[in-house]
């Protein structure tokens, strides 16, 4: 059986490391799949214990087919990890699903990676399969999967045609966006996506997904999301490096396997109108942020 490699992105937290691979190897195609594990290294002499904890969980006896380990020798930071360690995987294999060290999985996440990367390999349009699906207000009126802009972090896989098209410059990639393109790029004003390209600009943040998005939106690509998630970010309990405690993002894993795809490649557009309500009325300081940001963006359009 021919299965997309897995990369798992680890650094400094043993529990939440151990949760992940549990999970993931209960996964029906475990033991059908590659698993790449990049482990990066310590920033400092108070991360060593930890990462040293992490080490030993992943060398253990995994049940997959192959295990790959990389084990960092000097601190990348996430975004040079994953840049690498995808770049590279992507390239050997034509296909991967990537996952970090903070996400736990539906026993049929697998199987919907691998049917969407076989369904969707010929449609250039499409550059990601997102397992995350948002929690989102009468989520049983959508279709089972469907189309949206924003690519996705928390568990995800792609194609070399796609990866090709990321560009690691922010300021080649947005410094000619219009007004129209920033609304659109943060959701009518909905998401702080634009903020995020901003502080990238300014040093403030290192983000590899940003960038991603940034690439996916200027190549004018969709990503495939379900309805059920079929992961769930167990990092957004303030352990992470770049994570503070939030449950708004919170979702119950699909119990069954994903059948149902979409047939034309569009955005969906009862989906896009249900994640723009989630952004603008979610609780929380991202969403006031988003607030003022749609104002100011609704103001300068109509100059």
């Amino acid at each position: 059986m021919s299965t997309a490699p897995i990369i798992l992105f680890v650094y400094n937290r043993p529990d939440h490391t151990l949760s992940t691979l549990k999970a993931l190897e209960k996964n029906d195609l475990a033991s059908f799949s590659e698993l790449f594990i990049y482990s990066d290294a310590p920033k400092n002499e108070g991360s060593k214990l930890a990462v040293e904890q992490v080490r030993e969980i992943i060398k253990r006896d995994w049940k997959f087919k192959k295990i790959h380990l990389t084990l960092r020798d000097t601190n990348c930071g996430l975004a040079a990890n994953v840049i690498d360690g995808v770049s590279k995987v992507v390239k050997q294999y034509g296909q991967v699903i990537v996952l970090e060290d903070d996400l736990t999985t539906s026993p049929f996440a697998l199987t919907y990676f691998n049917d969407a990367l076989a369904r969707y390999q010929h449609e250039d349009r499409v550059m990601q399969i997102s397992g995350y699906g948002y929690p989102l207000k009468d989520l049983e009126m959508l279709p089972e999967t469907f189309f949206f802009r924003v690519a996705n972090s928390w568990g995800w896989a792609t194609w070399d045609h796609a990866w090709k098209y990321f560009n690691p410059d922010i300021h080649q990639l947005t410094d000619d966006f219009t007004a129209e393109q920033i609304y659109q790029f943060s959701i009518e004003g909905k998401e702080n996506f634009w903020k995020q390209v901003q502080e990238f600009k300014a040093g403030k943040i290192n983000s590899w997904a940003i960038r991603w998005y940034a690439s996916v939106f200027k190549n004018n690509g969709l990503v495939l999301y379900p309805r059920n998630s079929l992961t769930q970010n167990i990092g957004n309990d303030g352990s992470g490096t770049h994570t503070a405690a939030e449950s708004t993002y919170h979702v119950v894993l699909a119990d069954k396997k994903i059948t149902e795809f979409p047939q034309e490649i569009q955005e969906h557009t009862q989906a896009y109108e249900s994640i723009k309500y989630f952004y603008a009325h979610r609780k929380g300081s991202i969403w006031k942020r988003g607030i003022r940001f749609a104002k100011k963006k609704l103001n300068e359009l109509k100059k």
